[in-house]
């Protein structure tokens, strides 16, 4: 797993993971449930469709919009496992262990703050 500051300051050069931004609806339902709430759900789809060791539509289980997570993970690279790998030195080809699934809900949860403080 990469150092979570290290990460935020290679997420910031990408030209294609800095473009996401929590606006609208995503936005306003972040505002409604509240962050623990959202954070839920995150770890729901995060041991839903990131943990297991293979995913059949891997590259594509994440939606690019409808959820503030789903956002979330586009821009921190937690959308796929092929990303994880790239951004987050998680190998491919097996089930991510409790720790992982930690630190990307950890992940996401600091992009999340970050985008309400905006």
């Amino acid at each position: 797993m990469r150092d979570v500051d290290e990460l935020f300051e290679a997420l910031k050069k990408s030209e294609f993971r800095s473009r996401f931004r929590l606006r609208g609806k995503e936005a306003a339902y972040l505002q409604t449930k509240g962050l623990e709430t959202i954070l839920e759900h995150a770890r729901d789809f995060v041991a839903q469709r990131l943990a297991p060791a293979r995913i059949a539509n891997d590259g594509k289980q994440t939606p690019m919009r409808n959820h503030p997570v789903f956002i979330a993970q586009h821009a921190t690279g937690t959308c796929c496992r092929g990303c994880l790998e790239k951004w987050h030195r998680i190998p491919k080809g097996r089930a991510l262990s409790d720790r992982e699934v930690q630190y990307v809900v950890d992940v996401l949860r600091r992009w999340l703050v970050s985008q309400s403080s905006e």
